[in-house]
């Protein structure tokens, strides 16, 4: 036993030392670790200084200054994000358009040669409109302004060689010619309703292909009725307006909305597109007329048009059809008097082939004084394709304006009955002829140039009346 005691005795006295320097280490090993410790809290410290603070410093530590920068990336990115959901569902179109247009003396109403430039600017934004229900909304504004009335014709059928020309009308207190002009030209909301089939659970708003269209505020008729995919821009395609709308509508007055072609009104119209390529729709308008038209007097007589439309395929090419009637309770005479007005139209736009679209319209007065009483226009618009221009466009329209028999017994005034009988100056006997030839060059996707060659004969249906000829240019800027 004492040996035992004496050899653990002096293993205790050889392991002592050991010990301390065991400790020592782990001592000298905590003091590190507190100040790491310190040395952590102080960077945590300045750091949350730092984040406290939007601005950016060069004594700020590095991770917060990425920290920064990865969160105004963030925010940037949110920000857009805000923006593109603000502004979807709004798309916005402008173009501004310029002519000039020469003629002869022999047809001008002045008797002297004009050369005559204008432009017109065109802004349009369409808007969401809300929900209601399962229908959807969507507002319209269209802005107009430009300068410039245009080449004044001597008499003629067609109201006007250069359709874009626009500039303040007469009676509008300081406004003068020289006066950049602007109107809130259209300004309407519609509402589309998809009539649902509630016997089919699998369809929903986005697939139905049936729907009602219903529509009111200033509007301008031309956009949902006699519409054609070959001749109904005056700022891209024929800028004679007899072959731009249907012309006892237009031309001949029938239509009787204010002095820029806009009138309120409303429009309710059915669409079926269950079939796809033969589409079909109905839609029915009314709309004010004459002072109706402008605001500055009753809606009473309004102007009101209805109209039946599909789609067909020629060898698998896309055309449009349309039939319409129409009633105007304040019809204008060529003498001046109100009554009531009627008529039937047709307009028709086929592809026969990748290059050619054909259009044609026809315009048949059932009732009413007017100056002609039938209208056939003609003509179609071949691609640039053929010759490596995909985008140009080569056009060429005819048309037929035949005199009406009253206006025709009427245009000659006797001394007999000169106070019961308008004096036109004129026997007009014929129809009053057009023939437009166009070349459109793209020079770019936003820049269009359009040599432009036109040609009335007979004017207003008199036959003693020199061939009209009128060359012009038309430039367009758009996107």
């Amino acid at each position: 036993m004492r040996i035992r005691l004496i050899a653990a005795l002096l293993a205790a006295g050889f392991a002592a030392p050991v010990l301390a320097n065991d400790m020592a280490a782990v001592l000298a090993e905590m003091k590190r670790l507190a100040a790491r410790v310190e040395a952590l809290e102080q960077q945590n410290k300045a750091l949350e200084k730092s984040l406290a603070s939007e601005r950016l410093s060069e004594t700020e530590p590095e991770i917060a200054t990425r920290l920064k920068a990865v969160e105004f990336q963030t925010l940037s990115m949110q920000k857009q994000a805000r923006q593109i959901e603000a502004l979807e569902g709004i798309t916005v179109g402008a173009s501004l358009t310029g002519v000039v247009q020469k003629v002869g003396a022999g047809h001008t109403a002045s008797g002297e040669d004009e050369t005559r430039a204008n432009y017109r600017g065109d802004i349009s934004v369409t808007l969401p409109g809300g929900e209601i229900g399962n229908a959807e909304g969507r507002i319209f504004g269209h802005f107009r302004f430009g300068q410039g009335t245009g080449i004044g014709l001597r008499p003629t059928y067609t109201s006007s060689a250069n359709t874009t020309a626009f500039e303040v009308g007469s009676g509008l207190g300081t406004l003068a010619a020289d006066d950049s002009f602007g109107i809130l030209a259209q300004a309407w909301y519609q509402l589309k309703i998809p009539l649902m089939n509630d016997g089919d659970p699998t369809q929903t708003r986005a697939n139905t292909r049936e729907h009602l269209h219903l529509t009111a505020g200033k509007i301008d008729p031309f956009v949902f009725f006699d519409q054609n995919a070959a001749a109904d821009d005056e700022s891209a395609r024929f800028m004679n307006n007899a072959f731009v709308h249907n012309p006892l509508l237009d031309s001949g007055g029938d239509i009787r909305a204010d002095a820029y072609g806009f009138a309120p009104g409303a429009i309710v119209q059915y669409v079926n597109e269950r079939q796809k390529g033969a589409e079909w729709g109905l839609s029915l308008g009314v709309f004010g007329s004459g002072p109706g038209a402008n605001f500055t007097g009753s809606l009473a007589g309004p102007f009101v048009i209805a109209q039946a439309e599909t789609a067909a395929r020629f060898n698998y090419l896309p055309g449009n059809y349309r039939a319409y009637l129409w009633r105007n309770g304040r019809g204008n005479g060529y003498d001046g008097i109100e009554r009531k007005h009627s008529g039937i139209g047709f307009s028709a736009d086929q592809k026969v082939t990748d290059e050619v679209t054909l259009f044609g319209r026809y315009g048949h007065q059932l009732s009413g004084k007017v100056r002609f009483d039938r209208a056939l226009t003609l003509g179609g618009e071949l691609g640039g394709n053929l010759w490596g221009r995909a985008a140009d466009g080569l056009g060429l329209a005819i048309g037929a304006l035949r005199t009406s028999s009253d206006f025709r017994n009427d245009s000659l005034a006797l001394d007999a009955n000169a106070d019961a009988v308008p004096d036109f100056g004129y026997q007009a006997s014929g129809a009053e002829q057009q023939l437009e030839l166009y070349y459109r060059f793209r020079l770019s996707s936003k820049i269009e140039l359009t040599p432009d060659l036109q040609w009335i004969r007979q004017p207003g249906g008199n036959a003693g009346a020199p061939t009209v000829k009128v060359l012009g240019l038309r430039a367009k800027l758009g996107f």
